[in-house]
């Protein structure tokens, strides 16, 4: 069984393509620009605005399954409709599909708590983005699985750690949102929800994020503390006083992909808590 892997040399997608190797599935990732650093053999350039790539790249890896964790936010072509050029060429060749979407595709608005039944209501451009790639993908091929996840952390790597090093160390200026609640899941559980949905046939929603709600703040205080950085440095804001958009609380509902997955979707005050032992 081959993986291809769109995205592969991002955060996200590199661990997919670790873990991939690592229980001996063989993995082909594709880059953009240049190629990853995951320990890959073969890596493909493609560009999902480029249709004669992508079919190129099919082609010549005619994978098993593919597992899209690519996205730009700035990109409507590459975060909207490079998703659907994906799913039409895997439905061509009757090719499994894993997309990987975000918790953006929701508003926050008249309640907090989403389930995999709830419909998508985005307030920003990257989640009407996203809103479109799942919708659209989820049209043409019956054969995809889509998993909306959240705030990605892990290894120190993420936006997010790397904002709270900027914050605390004064090379950035901003606060952290108190108001902007999440569920935090660590990159190594999604990497493997992801695996596992591929790899076990599971088609239609999933939510795969941690098991506690955070704000920024909090998050950022706990990313803190765990490497040892002073948290009196981390300023605390509102998003609703701000000019910055976005929902404000938006709590992904995980416990039905949950009950379907060997892998355990851990609570960011568990996987950002500092081991004693």
């Amino acid at each position: 069984m081959t993986l291809l892997v769109v995205g592969g040399s991002g955060f996200l997608g590199s661990e997919v393509v670790r873990q991939a190797h690592a229980a001996g599935y063989p993995a082909v990732a594709t880059y953009t620009t240049k190629p990853g650093d995951a320990g890959l053999s073969e890596w493909c350039r493609l560009d999902l605005r480029d249709l004669g790539s992508l079919d190129a790249v099919m082609a010549d890896v005619d994978p098993s399954v593919v597992i899209n964790t690519a996205s730009s936010r700035a990109d409507w072509a590459v975060t909207a409709e490079g998703p659907l050029h994906l799913a039409i060429a895997a439905a061509k060749r009757g090719v499994r599909m894993v997309h990987t979407s975000s918790d953006a595709v929701f508003s926050g608005v008249g309640r907090v708590h989403y389930d995999e039944s709830c419909l998508p209501d985005p307030i920003t451009p990257y989640g009407a983005a996203k809103a479109t790639a799942e919708t659209g993908v989820l049209a043409v091929h019956p054969k995809t699985a889509v998993v909306r996840t959240s705030l990605i952390i892990g290894y120190g790597r993420s936006v997010h750690e790397r904002l709270v090093h900027q914050l605390t160390a004064g090379t950035f200026g901003g606060v952290l949102f108190t108001d902007d609640i999440r569920c935090p899941v660590h990159v190594a559980d999604l990497a493997a929800t992801l695996l596992e949905v591929a790899l076990n046939g599971g088609t239609g929603l999933h939510h795969a994020a941690g098991t506690d709600a955070l704000s920024r703040h909090e998050l950022g205080m706990l990313i803190a503390r765990r490497d040892g950085l002073d948290t009196s440095r981390l300023r605390a804001g509102l998003r609703a006083e701000s000019l910055v958009p976005g929902a404000l609380d938006v709590r992904l509902d995980s416990r039905t992909t949950q009950r379907s997955l060997c892998t355990q979707l851990r609570g960011a005050r568990d996987f950002l808590t500092p081991r004693t032992d």
